[in-house]
């Protein structure tokens, strides 16, 4: 019988599968009713919801990133609940398309049950990202175009 992972070994997974690139496999990570919450994602959705739109945010994401990412400084805070920890990490990122080299922050809030994440609430420094890619000018038409 297979070990189910810790919710500690699950971030490490996720973690491991963005930072090489492996995105079409981290939707296997999450539970089928999973709820992904980017808080801080300034357009497109801040909440989504079930593996199988999980599963086309990163098909999306692997397709079009010009990001190369490497996570430093990672502590893995353990909680009060056996299912949940928060996760802070910085990644360094390479922008293939600019040539621009920047740090982003980042938080995760992730409950895990049976191995799986269940719920996830994101605080990803999107707007370095955006400017690092010359998008400040696109992301204030989209804010003007909701």
């Amino acid at each position: 019988m297979p070990e189910t992972l810790s919710p500690r070994e699950v971030f490490q997974k996720l973690l491991d599968g963005i930072t090489t690139g492996r995105f079409p496999e981290l939707a296997e990570l999450y539970s089928e009713d999973t709820v992904v919450e980017t808080v801080f994602e300034p357009v497109g959705p801040r909440r989504i919801e079930g593996r199988a739109a999980l599963r086309e945010r990163f098909a999306a994401v692997s397709a079009r990133s010009p990001l190369e990412l490497a996570a430093t400084n990672v502590v893995i805070r353990e909680t009060d609940d056996p299912e949940v920890i928060v996760a802070e990490w910085t990644y360094q990122v390479h922008h293939r398309v600019t040539g621009q080299n920047f740090e982003a922050a980042n938080i995760q809030v992730l409950q895990v049950r049976d191995g799986l994440i269940v719920s996830s609430r994101d605080f990803h420094d999107h707007l370095a990202l955006v400017a690092a890619g010359g998008g400040i000018p696109q992301l204030l038409a989209a804010l003007d175009g909701r």
